[in-house]
C-alpha cells in the first residue's frame, strides 16, 4: 500500500514527493494513492511486470469526482479499429498526454486494468489480441464538442479556449491561491529572517534621534557624507525612519510577522492539537508493546494501575479490558496561546505607534495649559478623548539636591480642572512618577529657570526673564541682565546674574567683575554700582511630557500571557494504553518531552502496582 501515514506527513514537510511504501507493495498491489493537496501534481502512472494492477488517480483540487462508472465500447462488433471513448495502452503508458473532459467537470479520474501473458504476440494491435485486456476509464468520455467551449477537440481531445493551462479553468488557480499563501507564510524560515528584520529595525530606531525637525537630518545625516557610507537624509525622511515605530516599513513587518504566525497557528498548531485530542483504545498487545515504552505487569489488575495513574495526575478512561490514560494536554494547547500572546504584543504596539498623542511643554511656576494644546497625534488612528478640554496648572516646583550641590530629585504640584474650573485631581509628581487621569499619563522629565525675582534699593519685587546659556556638554546655565543705567543707550551697562540652579546665584557688576553669591529668600542685600539688591526667589520651570498610549494595556496584557503560555508549553504531554490479557496487563505509552524522565516515571508508577495472589500461591504458602 502507498499512503501518507504520520511519519511519511513529517517527511512531507521537507519533500513533498517522498511517499512511504507499506506492506501491500509486497504483493506488488498499489490498492490507493493519496496525494498532498497540492495542484500541480500531474497524473501519477506506476508500472510494474506482469500481472499487474494499475490505479492511477489524477489529483483534482477542484471537484469531488463521483463512484467510477465504466463505458461500454459504443462499436464492439468493429474490433479492427479502437473505439471513440478508449485509449490505447500504450497511451497510458508511454507518457503521453492523456486527454481531459470538458471544463464544467475539472479534471478526472482514471483506472485502468491491464491484463496480459507471456504469450502474446507483440506485434499484435492492443484490441484485436486474443486475450483479454480492457481499458476502464471512471467518467472519462470522449471531450465533446460544443459551441459554448469555443474550441476544438483534436485527436487527443485537448480543447482550447477559455481553459488555462493543462485545461484547468483560470479562475481554477484562484481557488488555490489560498493553500499556496498559507504554505508560504507558516514557512519557519521567512519567520525567523521577519525578526531579525523587525528586531534590525528597532536597533536602527534607538540609533536614529526620532521626532526631530528636518533641519537637524539635514546636518546630521548630509549628502556629502554618508553614514555607513550610504545612509543620508534622503534615506531617513524617505523611509520614514526618524517616526521609525510608526512607519510604514515597521508596520508592515509587523502586519506580515503576524501573518505568519496567523498561519503556522491554522496550518500547524491547530492541526497538531486535534490529532492530540482524538484518542481510543488500543485491542491489541501487539500495537501497545510498539509504543516507546513497553512493560508487561503479571498478576496485575487494570483497575489498580488506574487508581495508580489517577493519583499520579493522569486523567484515566477504562472499557473492558482496556484502559487509557493521559497527562499535559495544556502543553498541546499552549504553542497557539504563545502565538496569540505575540500577536496581541504587536497588536497593542501597533495602536500605540498609529493611535496615540504626545506633547512637551514647559510650564512656569504658577501658569497653566490645556492639554489638547500640546498633543499632537502620531498616527491615523489617533482620535483626540474628551479629557483633552483638562486644564492643567503648576501650583510649585521645586528641587532638591544632594550634599556636593547637585540635583537629585525635581518635583511639580499640578492640579487639574474640568471645563467648569472645578480641580479633578492634584498630585505632585517626580521623575518615575506620573501624573495619570482618564488615559492622560503626565510625566515629570525636565526642568528650566523662568524667571528671577528681586527687590531694587527697596522697590520691587519684580521679575527678571532668565534665558538659558549655550554650554559644552549637558551642563545648564541661566542668566539675566539688570540695567543700571539708560535703558534707550545703544551701550547699556548693567548688573549681570547667573545661575547653574535654582539655590544660588552669582552677580558681577557692569565692568563684569565678581560681586558676591546670594541665595534665594535669604532676604540678604547686596550692594553693587551703588544699588542694593535683594534677591527674594527663583521661579523655575517644569518640563513636562504628556501621552495617551491606548495600546499600552494590551502589550502588558500579551507579556503576561507570553510568560504564562511559554511556561505551560514546556509540560509534557504523556499518553497510556493498557491492556489486561489474562493475569497480565500489557502497558504502553508515550510522551513528547523529556522522554527519558517519562520512562523512569513510568517505571516507578508501575512498581506501585500490586501484584495479586492467586488460590495456587496462597495453598502453596
Amino acid at each position: 500500500m502507498l499512503h501518507y501515514g504520520p511519519k511519511a506527513h513529517n517527511k512531507w514537510a521537507q519533500d513533498p514527493f517522498q511517499l512511504v511504501v507499506g506492506n501491500r507493495y509486497a504483493h506488488r498491489n498499489i490498492s490507493h494513492v493519496k496525494f498532498p493537496p497540492y495542484p500541480y501534481l500531474i497524473p501519477f502512472i506506476v508500472l510494474l511486470s506482469h500481472d499487474v494492477s494499475v490505479y492511477a488517480h489524477v489529483a483534482n483540487p477542484f471537484a469531488h469526482v463521483a463512484s467510477p462508472k465504466p463505458l461500454q465500447n459504443p462499436n464492439p462488433k468493429s474490433p479492427s479499429s479502437p473505439p471513440q471513448s478508449q485509449i490505447p495502452s500504450s497511451t497510458l503508458l508511454s507518457g503521453d498526454r492523456i486527454p481531459l473532459r470538458s471544463r464544467s467537470n475539472g479534471l478526472h479520474r482514471i483506472a485502468s486494468k491491464l491484463r496480459t501473458s507471456e504469450g502474446s504476440k507483440g506485434g499484435e494491435a492492443p484490441w484485436k489480441a486474443t486475450k483479454k485486456k480492457e481499458i476502464v476509464f471512471f467518467e472519462a468520455a470522449a471531450p465533446p464538442v460544443a459551441e459554448e467551449s469555443r474550441g476544438i477537440a483534436g485527436n487527443e481531445g485537448i480543447r482550447e479556449g477559455k481553459e488555462g493551462f493543462g485545461g484547468v479553468p483560470p479562475w481554477g488557480f484562484l481557488k488555490t491561491a489560498p493553500k499556496r499563501v498559507l504554505a508560504l507564510l507558516s514557512n519557519l524560515p521567512l519567520a525567523i529572517g521577519e525578526m531579525f528584520v523587525i528586531a534590525a529595525l528597532m536597533a536602527l530606531g534607538t540609533v536614529i534621534d526620532q521626532g526631530e525637525a528636518p533641519d537637524y537630518y539635514f546636518q546630521k545625516y548630509p549628502e556629502e557624507n554618508p553614514v555607513f557610507g550610504f545612509v543620508t537624509w534622503r534615506w531617513v525622511l524617505g523611509l520614514g525612519f526618524d517616526h521609525m515605530f510608526s512607519s510604514s516599513v515597521f508596520l508592515g513587518m509587523l502586519v506580515l510577522l503576524a501573518a505568519s504566525l496567523m498561519a503556522c497557528t491554522y496550518t500547524t498548531q491547530i492541526p497538531l492539537v486535534k490529532v492530540a485530542k482524538r484518542w481510543s483504545f488500543i485491542q491489541s498487545t501487539e500495537s501497545i508493546r510498539k509504543q516507546e515504552f513497553a512493560d508487561s505487569l503479571p498478576r496485575a489488575s487494570i483497575q489498580d494501575l488506574g487508581i495508580i495513574l489517577m493519583g499520579a495526575g493522569y486523567e484515566v478512561f477504562t472499557k473492558g479490558p482496556s484502559l487509557y490514560a493521559f497527562r499535559g494536554m495544556a502543553g498541546r494547547f499552549a504553542p497557539i496561546g504563545v502565538h496569540l500572546a505575540m500577536l496581541l504584543i504587536m497588536t497593542g504596539a501597533t495602536l500605540s505607534a498609529t493611535g496615540s498623542f504626545r506633547g512637551s511643554v514647559t510650564v512656569p511656576q504658577g501658569l497653566n495649559f490645556v492639554v489638547g494644546d500640546v498633543m499632537n497625534p502620531s498616527g491615523f488612528l489617533s482620535y483626540p478623548p474628551q479629557v483633552f478640554n483638562t486644564e492643567v496648572h503648576v501650583n510649585k516646583f521645586y528641587m532638591e539636591y544632594y550634599d556636593s550641590g547637585e540635583v537629585s530629585q525635581f518635583y511639580t504640584d499640578i492640579s487639574l480642572f474640568d471645563l467648569d474650573g472645578k480641580e479633578v485631581m492634584r498630585k505632585t509628581i517626580r521623575v518615575n512618577d506620573p501624573l495619570r487621569y482618564g488615559g492622560i499619563t503626565i510625566y515629570q522629565t525636565d526642568w528650566g529657570f523662568s524667571a528671577l525675582q528681586i527687590s531694587k534699593n527697596g522697590e520691587g519685587p519684580f521679575n527678571l526673564a532668565v534665558a538659558p546659556l549655550k554650554l559644552n556638554g549637558d551642563k545648564k546655565l541661566f542668566g539675566t541682565f539688570l540695567p543700571t543705567g539708560d535703558t534707550d543707550s545703544p551701550n547699556v551697562k548693567g548688573i549681570s546674574m547667573l545661575a547653574r540652579d535654582l539655590q544660588s546665584i552669582v552677580l558681577y557688576d557692569q565692568e563684569g567683575k565678581f560681586s558676591g553669591i546670594r541665595r534665594p529668600n535669604s532676604k540678604l542685600p547686596i550692594e553693587i554700582d551703588g544699588m542694593k539688591i535683594v534677591i527674594e526667589d527663583a521661579i523655575g520651570s517644569s518640563g513636562l511630557d504628556l501621552k495617551t498610549d491606548p495600546g499600552v494595556p494590551i502589550v502588558y496584557a500579551g507579556f503576561g500571557a507570553l510568560m504564562l503560555t511559554t511556561c505551560i508549553s514546556y509540560l509534557s504531554h504523556s499518553q497510556i494504553w493498557a491492556l489486561q490479557d489474562g493475569s497480565t496487563v500489557v502497558v504502553g505509552a508515550k510522551t513528547n518531552r523529556a522522554k527519558l524522565e517519562f520512562n523512569q516515571e513510568m517505571n516507578r508508577l508501575l512498581d506501585k502496582v500490586p501484584e495479586l495472589i492467586g488460590s495456587d500461591d496462597t495453598s502453596n504458602s
